[in-house]
């Protein structure tokens, strides 16, 4: 399949603006085509709808009004107003409680109450030997709630529909629906219907001239209930789209403490302006985007920039807004603040993404327009033929009937959403969460996979890789426990690792840690201390050639595959050489050799160095390599690869590479990852391993088989007996029991989804040149 290319937008004129409505009143695709239909018709204006945000970002020329915009889309059957700003909460003010929790609960209360309504009618319509004496009445009398307030939804929608000239599902649905509960109630109060100890047995052809009109009450039950039920799931897939959008907000600052003469003070950060000085405590978030004044710290940009590796800042260092204040206490001159700094321009490209990927309406929806008024048009003819031909009026309206009854797109309906519920919930037991269909299509005809590789590839924790001590010196045991013993004074990343690396090789819980004195941070450069008798130094290596064998090779070798090289030193003496670094999960060269097996194309983009990142592309045999890659850089890698023709797939963890996942055909995140990648993302990997990349993709070539599966017998049963019932060979009743059936085939065919499992791979963990991994890497 050829991908389509992504619209380009024309330059702005300087006449020309930008304006961004909130459209309510929207539930599908259908409504985003005609609210952009409806907006494009006016000179000049061009239209991009956001179902997720209920967002419309309209550019149009200056002589079109915000009034005539709002006009336009009232014009089509849908509320717009603009966006009101969000007020500043106060401190001890909460958020009002949101909408959509309101609306899910009706939602739910509406399946519900239909679906206890509806089981009833469903059984004793469909089983004649389980129909007792008065059995309709007890029918007619829980089919009309169903009919008349479990189908309201789907009424209004049609009403409103009509009013603009436009048919949809809805209409369809609301029609089925209400021809099949007027027939019942005609049947009953006068067709002889309301008989005691009237039965329904199940005939071929219309038994109209028996003198008994017949009930269709599973019909007007069922239609409702089963496309209640699919629209449910898909709304629930749906809701999560804006989860970026708000997990970004929340990474950002809400207050900050700014010197006072009398000492400090906090306030919002709203109300910093440029050139404002602010503090900075350890574990604090910087508040925005400046330079240090004064202080020394490790800044930890991960969230932000991809730099794993904590930088170290003083004075006259740029510091980034959102970034973690691993060390000492900061003042920061802001240099920029409000939309102005680096995580609202995340922000900003995020949203756009969002809002300019490509709208895939539904298959039903888009054949509605033609559907609907077809089988109108047909149940009409049918009507008059009848008629016309001297027929009996029962027969006719009977045949009429069927034609609208059996023409109710339940199957249709219950194609998609059933076999992504199933897809998606033995997606869950493999840990692999899916958003929703329009993802799952995406994931199928991915061919390019860009990996990130702090937290993607590797576990983005640091840890001690290797320790090389001197020949004949105090040995790697002596070494580590005094490195440790000072780095225990220390907050630093670095000193953090070598601590934990202790630990873990001589857990000694019973035994205290006997004090370090003169303890001593120099910032960028390390620590020292006295301990156990011992001037003890941590620091980074100099000059290498006043080192002893074999501590030159080691730093060397450190440095040459992207780690950390920290040097010790004892009484003066240099004893050993830690290289410090992230993990590479164990699975990560079995995962890209599975997705180069699926032919799909690895590319590494990370924000790490460029030592770093191709030490690990030699180790995953990966070609392609983009190094100290910002987050504006993968955007830009990810637009590249469309414009080449790629369908790309973007796996990643960190607000760094939420663009690139939004902009993506496809994002992926870590489950590990921060709450802005995993809402940008259409995909998310629960599961600690990156095998579930590959799963995902042989899931999503099942999961979309087995949807054309389904819309192919849907189609097909519309096809067959549409024309049945028009000709009068198939009376209501059988071609409602012939809904159910297609129905039920749709689910059965769906479930079979459930006892899919992964294919176990045949490759082997081997490393290119015979070569092992080693087990952690660097994080820069």
């Amino acid at each position: 399949m050829t991908p389509q290319p992504r619209p380009v937008p024309a330059p702005q004129q300087a006449d020309e603006r930008t304006t961004t409505l909130t459209v309510g009143g929207m539930t599908c695709a259908a409504c985003v085509g005609r609210v952009e239909k409806k907006l494009g018709r006016l000179d000049g204006v061009a239209a991009s709808v956001n179902l997720a945000t209920g967002r419309a970002t309209v550019s149009h020329p200056a002589a079109v009004s915000v009034t005539d915009l709002i006009a336009t889309v009232e014009a089509a059957g849908f509320t717009a107003e603009l966006p009101e700003p969000d007020p500043e909460p106060e401190a001890d003010e909460r958020p009002a409680s949101a909408g959509p929790d309101d609306a899910a609960r009706a939602e739910r209360h509406r399946l519900l109450v239909t679906a206890l309504l509806s089981l009833p009618v469903l059984v004793l319509s469909m089983v004649p030997g389980w129909q007792f004496r008065n059995w309709q009445w007890l029918c007619f009398v829980l089919a009309a709630p169903v009919a008349l307030w479990g189908a309201a939804p789907f009424h209004a929608r049609a009403l409103r529909g009509l009013r603009h000239g436009a048919a949809t599902m809805d209409t369809l649905v609301s029609l089925g629906v209400a021809a099949s509960f007027s027939w019942s109630a005609y049947a009953l109060i006068l067709g002889g219907a309301g008989t005691p100890g009237m039965t329904m047995p199940f005939s071929l052809l219309p038994t109209a001239g028996d003198g008994v009109a017949h009930l269709y009450l599973e019909a007007a039950v069922g239609v409702p209930l089963f496309v209640l039920a699919g629209r449910r799931m898909e709304a629930r897939a749906r809701r999560g789209t804006g989860a970026a959008l708000r997990a970004l907000a929340e990474l950002a600052a809400k207050d900050v403490a700014v010197p006072t003469p009398d000492g400090e003070q906090r306030i919002p950060v709203s109300r910093l302006r440029v050139g404002d000085r602010f503090l900075v405590r350890p574990g604090e978030r910087v508040a925005t985007d400046g330079t240090v004044v004064e202080g020394s710290s490790a800044l930890d940009l991960s969230l932000i920039t991809g730099e794993s590796r904590p930088v170290e800042v003083g004075p006259g260092a740029a510091a980034v807004g959102g970034a973690v204040n691993s060390g000492g206490l900061l003042e920061v001159r802001a240099g920029a603040v409000g939309a102005d700094t680096q995580l609202a321009r995340i922000t900003r490209l995020v949203e756009d993404a969002q809002t300019g990927k490509t709208k895939v309406q539904r298959l039903a929806d888009a054949v509605a327009a033609v559907f609907v008024p077809a089988v109108l048009t047909v149940s009409v003819t049918v009507l008059g033929f009848w008629l016309g031909a001297g027929a009996d009026p029962q027969a006719a309206v009977t045949a009429a009937v069927a034609v609208l009854v059996v023409a109710c797109p339940c199957a249709l309906g219950l194609a998609t959403p059933t076999a992504l519920l199933v897809a998606t919930g033995r997606g869950a037991q493999l840990g692999i969460l899916v958003r929703g269909p329009e993802a799952l299509e995406r994931l199928r005809h991915v061919d390019t996979v860009v990996l990130d590789k702090t937290g993607t590839l590797t576990t983005g924790q640091m840890g001690v890789t290797a320790l090389t001590a001197r020949s004949g010196g105090l040995g790697p045991t002596a070494v580590l426990r005094l490195a440790a013993l000072v780095e225990q004074g220390s907050e630093h990343p670095l000193a953090r690792a070598i601590t934990a690396h202790a630990r873990e090789r001589h857990p000694d819980p019973k035994q205290p840690l006997p004090p370090v004195r003169d303890f001593l941070a120099t910032p960028g450069h390390g620590v020292e201390g006295t301990a156990d008798g011992h001037r003890v130094a941590v620091t980074r290596p100099g000059d290498l050639d006043g080192l002893p064998a074999p501590l030159p090779e080691a730093v060397r070798s450190a440095e040459a595959d992207g780690h950390t090289a920290v040097l010790v030193t004892v009484d003066g003496t240099p004893e050993a050489v830690f290289a410090v670094g992230d993990a590479l999960r164990p699975d990560s060269y079995r995962a890209v050799d599975h997705l180069r097996r699926l032919g799909l194309r690895p590319v590494l983009a990370t924000g790490d160095r460029a030592a770093t990142a191709r030490a690990v592309a030699g180790h995953l045999a990966v070609t392609e390599v983009h190094a100290e890659a910002r987050p504006e850089d993968k955007a830009d890698l990810v637009r590249t690869l469309q414009e080449q023709g790629r369908r790309v797939a973007v796996v990643g963890d960190g607000v760094n590479d939420a663009a690139a996942l939004a902009l993506a055909d496809l994002g992926i995140a870590m489950g590990s990852g921060t709450d802005a990648a995993i809402g940008a993302a259409d995909v998310t990997l629960v599961r600690e391993d990156l095998q579930a990349i590959a799963d995902a993709v042989r899931l999503a070539r099942r999961t979309l088989g087995t949807i054309r599966t389904n819309l192919g017998w849907a189609f097909g049963y519309n096809l067959i007996t549409v024309p049945l019932a028009a000709v009068g060979l198939l009376n209501p009743m059988l071609a409602a029991a012939a809904m159910s059936a297609s129905s039920l085939l749709v689910v059965g065919n769906s479930l079979r989804l459930r006892a899919w499992r992964p294919r176990q791979a045949t490759t082997t963990a081997r490393r290119p040149h015979g070569r092992r991994a080693p087990t952690r890497w660097e994080t820069t």
